[in-house]
């Protein structure tokens, strides 16, 4: 195309308004090109690893060691450059060194009897697998993620060769002085980051964080320091993201499942919030009441004394019918949820012990609730009130929560689309028939794409709009219902039973039916409908989901409708396992295609490193190409393909005279 005929194809007002700005950046024709002939060649690189998790439920001891260990990618990164040249035994160890480098120095250090010998072979071992992970990079990525203190070293190791005959003198004098001046423990740790941090180019977060286990305050300061990370939110995260933005309801769901999985210490350590006021209250309330059914789910590592079991199940007790009456108070708040079937405290008749559900009638197997006034059900007691108000200023104003839910929003949204993949964390809301299912909100119905956009922006709304209280109100109202509301995408099922499963045995009365968008998981007309509500190409693309765990001991696959949806919930949760049969899939997404990976229970970080067990992973490849995929055919690369459009318009600019080039001489 002539130079002439480029020209005519500008929109020269709008154009050079653009390019005068980008030429502030470029401001001379060898910068342009440059910076052209680098974009174009990193288009021809391979596409990075994607590396996508869900469900994680805090969990921290096995997501920290997924991450580490990149779904197995490392170990087959060993296997793969040192082959039958290093016994299985030494392969273990060196990936057990690149997984917890500063702890497994420190067992080397007493074991090792001429440790510079085996400092000076872990080097060149180290050096190895770093080239050969960054080999997919350009040198200005590597270089961004090089460890200040060894940038310029590793940089000069990484890119010369030791068979090259004119600077294998040099490459090997590096090593010797590295050892030598007593720095090897601090460069091996420095390149073990590095593998971790190239062998991964991008962190997938598929919902749930939070609730069940330890540590959601520690996997989310592991992700605010990550280098490349997008959350989808699930429904458990967007209920602490309610509860930090001030939702009582939210905070009284929060407080209720820590106690119910005798999980406190996240509110209490993690977060620094104060539950002594509960713990009061509760005692006060319930000082006669044994409150078996609300006695935590705790694990037996913790060594809880019967006092503190007992105390646990007053407050989760006390918490509970908290959150009844304060949900009780946002559903009549709100007739548009319609969720008026969820107003069961009204339907208890308190003299005889029973409850009418759905014209049948229960026997409650608790009856004691001195709390309720019958008239009134869903009215605070004053001293209710007080309590609820604390805990709200407590969440409201805990630098630490705040500063992650600002995270997730941040990182984060209810769907992302990726490289041809769609990420959500549960559902889109359908009809019997497979339709998108309308929902009311205020004086408008949203379905499909329309629907999770909105429903995103009332959450925004509900944390951020602090200068409109009545946007704010409904905005953390919705936050609630995106936790348990019939049609929200995070929740996907018609009600959630707490009542029933806390009050009545009868298990029929616990049957949460989920939304029929689970009905067509194998239905591939229903997911080519879904690519084409979010613009994506149904003959490329995927859907991948978390949310419901995959029952594997029941041969259920986590591969729906051909392969167009992959549902990666296997049961992280160790409350999950017992049901899934394993603990958890993830899924790496490289230059060659999908792998799904299936892991067993992770033991502990402690055997991990003293003992070497790795997770045991078993790989399936679910697509793979022989031509491999560049960063010309991601998202990544059409952001480029643009930025390259924009710098031949600011060349043809500079050349014909419409922009002058500055400090050109």
């Amino acid at each position: 195309m002539s130079i002439h005929k480029e020209l005519n194809e500008l929109d020269v007002e709008k154009d050079l308004r653009y390019l005068n700005l980008l030429s502030k950046e470029y401001s001379t024709i060898n910068s342009v090109c440059t910076e052209f002939i680098n974009l174009q060649s990193i288009l021809n690189l391979p596409k990075g690893t994607e590396h996508f998790l869900t469900d994680i439920h805090g969990e921290y001891e096995q997501f920290n060691h997924v991450l580490k260990n990149a779904s197995g990618v490392i170990k087959r990164k060993i296997e793969d450059i040192f082959g039958n040249t290093l016994r299985q035994n030494e392969k273990k160890s060196l990936a057990t060194l690149i997984y917890y480098p500063e702890q497994k120095l420190d067992i080397v250090l007493k074991e090792e009897e001429n440790i510079n010998d085996w400092y000076t072979i872990t080097l060149y071992r180290l050096i190895e697998i770093c080239r050969h992970v960054s080999s997919k990079y350009t040198r200005s990525k590597v270089r961004k993620a090089l460890p200040k203190d060894f940038a310029y070293i590793i940089e000069e190791l990484l890119h010369e060769y030791p068979e090259s005959l004119d600077k294998h003198g040099y490459y090997g004098e590096i090593v010797k002085t590295i050892v030598a001046i007593d720095r090897a423990r601090e460069f091996i740790m420095a390149l073990s980051n590095l593998i971790q941090r190239l062998v991964i180019d991008r962190l997938h977060i598929i919902g749930d964080i939070f609730d069940r286990g330890p540590g959601a305050e520690i996997i989310l300061d592991t992700l605010k320091n990550y280098h490349s990370v997008d959350i989808q939110w699930g429904n458990h995260d967007v209920l602490w993201m309610g509860a930090c933005a001030g939702s009582k309801a939210c905070i009284a769901n929060v407080i209720r499942i820590s106690a119910r999985y005798s999980n406190l210490d996240t509110i209490e350590d993690g977060y620094g919030i104060n539950l002594l006021p509960l713990a009061t209250f509760a005692l006060d309330f319930y000082k006669e009441d044994p409150c078996t059914g609300f006695f935590p789910k705790f694990d037996a590592e913790k060594n809880y004394s019967v006092t503190e079991i007992e105390l646990i199940a007053k407050m989760h007790k006390a918490i509970a019918i908290i959150q009844f009456k304060l949900e009780g108070e946002i559903i009549n708040r709100r007739p548009g949820f319609n969720m008026d079937d969820r107003l069961l405290l009204n339907k208890i008749n308190f003299e005889a012990g029973t409850i009418e559900l759905d014209g049948k009638t229960y026997k409650l197997n608790d009856t004691y609730f001195p709390t309720i006034d019958p008239k009134d059900p869903y009215k605070l007691l004053k001293e209710e009130q007080e309590l609820v108000e604390k805990l709200r200023s407590s969440f409201m104003n805990s630098d630490k929560l705040n500063k992650h839910v600002r995270f997730l929003f941040a990182n984060g949204s209810i769907y992302l689309k990726y490289n041809s993949n769609l990420l959500y964390h549960g559902c889109i809301p359908m009809n019997e028939n497979g339709t998108f299912k309308k929902v009311r909100l205020r004086d408008k119905e949203y379905n499909g794409k329309s629907l999770l956009d909105r429903l995103e922006i009332l959450a925004r709304e509900g944390y951020f709009h602090e200068d409109n209280p009545a946007a704010k109100l409904f905005g953390t109202d919705i936050m609630w219902y995106l936790w348990t509301g019939p049609y929200s995408p995070l929740f996907g099922k018609e009600k959630m039973t707490t009542f029933e499963r806390y009050f009545i045995d009868d298990k029929k009365t616990h049957i949460e039916k989920k939304d029929p968008y689970y009905n067509f998981r194998d239905k591939e007309e229903v997911y080519d409908n879904i690519f084409s509500e979010f613009g994506l190409d149904p003959n490329e693309s995927h859907i991948v989901n978390g949310h419901v765990p995959v029952e594997k001991k029941k041969g259920e696959s986590p591969i729906k409708a051909k392969g167009k949806l992959l549902v990666i919930d296997g049961g992280f949760s160790k409350a999950y396992q017992g049901k899934t049969g394993i603990a958890g899939y993830t899924l790496i997404y490289n230059s060659f295609g999908l792998q799904l990976v299936s892991h067993e229970p992770f033991q502990s970080t402690e055997k991990a490193i003293k003992e070497e067990t790795d997770i045991l992973s078993s790989t399936v490849i679910l697509e793979h190409s022989m031509v491999r995929k560049k960063v010309a055919d991601t998202d990544v690369g059409a952001i480029l393909q643009e930025q390259i459009k924009n710098l031949k318009m600011l060349l043809i600019a500079y050349r014909t005279g419409l922009i002058k080039e500055k400090n050109s001489i």
